[in-house]
């Protein structure tokens, strides 16, 4: 891969931001970070910094890129306060249409740019298997999809490929949310969490970025992507099957009043995250012919914790 190629990661300093960066840096490619921190000095890739709503000199490095990765948007994993939903939402929907303006502002803009959506888009449902063409849902969540989608849409420069992941929970050792799901297992509480029923749709991180190569490397690739590994399952198969992997025996249940008392007070987080979920698929990948290295939540984890 020439090194003269150039991506912009924006929003870049978090988990997948970082995972992506080292895996194109890898690849070849030269990265450029845009992000509210100003990263290590020891990073293989240039930081910029921005403030995730406005134009500045980080729009530069747009400039005769091969590609921009959006992913800015503050994360879920909090109490939702009037305050913090606000923050969600003005924080998805500012940055991407300041990148909209950046694009405007530069002489050769990238030919792709890559937006990260959220499988909760579909709402909650416990029983409806969702796939690209599936209905949207009701909520905070969907309402914050649709505004973030809605506003890379009209951000978009005409004639350029524009490819949408919609994704949901990304599996890796040590950064995400399979870190405090695997210390609750070792805790031997990782079993049935309120019903049990509620889906879990989860892709294994290497395919996560190798779904983000193909959405720059392939031209053919636009539109919306659920990505998602093609077997879903419930929380209660999912966290026996992570309980497995740690060769952890035991599992005891939490009721759902549990869940909402424990979860704001110890890990200051929403308890909707553990109590409500969705079944989710891509029919386009699927169709595409793309090859998940890890189908199953099995392989997923076997491989993640035998590293």
């Amino acid at each position: 891969m020439p090194t003269s190629k150039t991506i912009v990661i924006t929003g870049g300093s978090g988990y997948l931001g970082t995972t992506l960066a080292q895996t194109l840096t890898d690849s070849g490619y030269r990265v450029v970070v845009v992000s509210r921190s100003s990263g290590s000095k020891r990073d293989p890739w240039e930081h910029r910094t921005w403030d995730g709503r406005s134009v500045g000199e980080w729009a530069s490095a747009l400039d005769g890129a091969s590609a921009v990765v959006n992913l800015a948007g503050r994360s879920v994993d909090c109490i939702k306060t009037p305050e913090h939903c606000d923050e969600i939402l003005r924080s998805r929907v500012e940055s991407t249409l300041a990148i909209g303006s950046a694009l405007k502002q530069v002489s050769s803009p990238p030919n792709v740019w890559l937006q990260m959506s959220t499988a909760h888009i579909y709402g909650d449902s416990q029983t409806v298997l969702c796939t690209e063409s599936s209905p949207t849902g009701y909520g905070l969540a969907p309402f914050v999809g649709h505004a973030w989608e809605n506003a890379f849409s009209t951000s978009m420069l005409p004639g350029m490929r524009g490819v949408i992941l919609r994704t949901s929970f990304v599996m890796g050792r040590n950064a995400g949310p399979l870190p405090k799901l695997a210390l609750v297992a070792r805790m031997g509480l990782g079993g049935r969490i309120g019903s049990g029923k509620q889906g879990i749709s989860w892709i294994h991180e290497l395919d996560m970025m190798r779904l983000f190569v193909r959405g720059i490397e392939d031209e053919t690739m636009h539109g919306v992507y659920m990505c998602t590994a093609p077997i879903p399952v419930s929380q209660v198969e999912f966290m026996k099957r992570l309980r497995r992997a740690l060769k952890m025996p035991i599992g005891l249940p939490a009721y759902s009043w549990m869940v909402k008392i424990g979860a704001r007070l110890f890990l200051r987080t929403d308890p909707e995250l553990a109590l409500y979920g969705r079944y989710c698929k891509s029919e386009r990948l699927e169709h595409e012919g793309f090859q998940f290295k890890f189908p199953t939540v099995e392989s997923a984890l076997e491989n993640i914790y035998a590293r």
